[in-house]
């Protein structure tokens, strides 16, 4: 599969205006990426922007913290998909899973998949708040709650995508699940190393650029 099929062209910049999606879309229709990852507030331009193209539109919810209540996120996703959004990348609730609450995190997982129906969820774990065992128990739960991806990153955590969390996740995860590498891939060639372990998706904001 050609390398701009795995992007996820994206701008989750708070200070991103109308006319910067605008640009974040066409530029994934010149490139014909698979789809732009935007902030709910942006979901119905960008939708009305790609309209006609296959190109995805994936929201973000309960971002970038994840610390959101349930009932919350579910409002957030459900809105989201009526504005014309396909896929959700959804935060898990880190502070649950490092308290061990797995029940509530697999449960709150399972309630927004259920929401969005066949809609993709993507479920971020930013893993570089985990240790290697928190990360391994929230893609357990991120599966058995049904979740279509296990994403490593938001980007606006304390670091990104790498290769050997992904080897892990990989290694948890199996075909149970895709993996999604977000935050700090800025380059064809560890773009290519990210594909060559697994990867499904590729979060990135340098997306003309990478595959150049």
């Amino acid at each position: 599969m050609a390398l701009e099929k795995y992007i996820d062209h994206t701008n989750l910049r708070p200070t991103a205006t109308v006319d910067d999606i605008e640009k974040l879309c066409k530029e994934a229709l010149e490139h014909n990426f698979y789809a732009v990852c935007v902030n709910g507030c942006h979901v119905s331009s960008a939708k009305e922007n790609l309209s006609g193209s296959p190109v995805k539109v994936a929201a973000v919810i309960g971002f970038p913290l994840g610390a959101m209540s349930t009932k919350a996120k579910i409002c957030e996703a459900l809105d989201c998909c009526k504005n014309g959004a396909d896929e959700i990348d959804m935060v898990i609730n880190i502070g649950w899973l490092k308290s061990r609450l797995y029940d509530s995190v697999r449960e709150e997982i399972t309630a927004i998949k259920g929401a969005i129906g066949d809609n993709v969820l993507k479920v971020i774990i930013e893993t570089c708040y985990l240790t290697d065992s928190e990360k391994e128990t929230a893609c357990i739960l991120a599966v058995e709650a049904g979740a279509d991806f296990v994403k490593t990153s938001t980007g606006f955590g304390t670091g990104g995508a790498t290769l050997e969390d992904v080897k892990l996740m990989k290694n948890i995860v199996g075909d149970k699940a895709e993996i999604k590498a977000s935050g700090g891939v800025k380059d064809k060639a560890s773009a290519q190393q990210y594909i060559d372990l697994g990867v499904s998706r590729i979060g990135t904001s340098s997306g003309p650029s990478l595959i150049k």
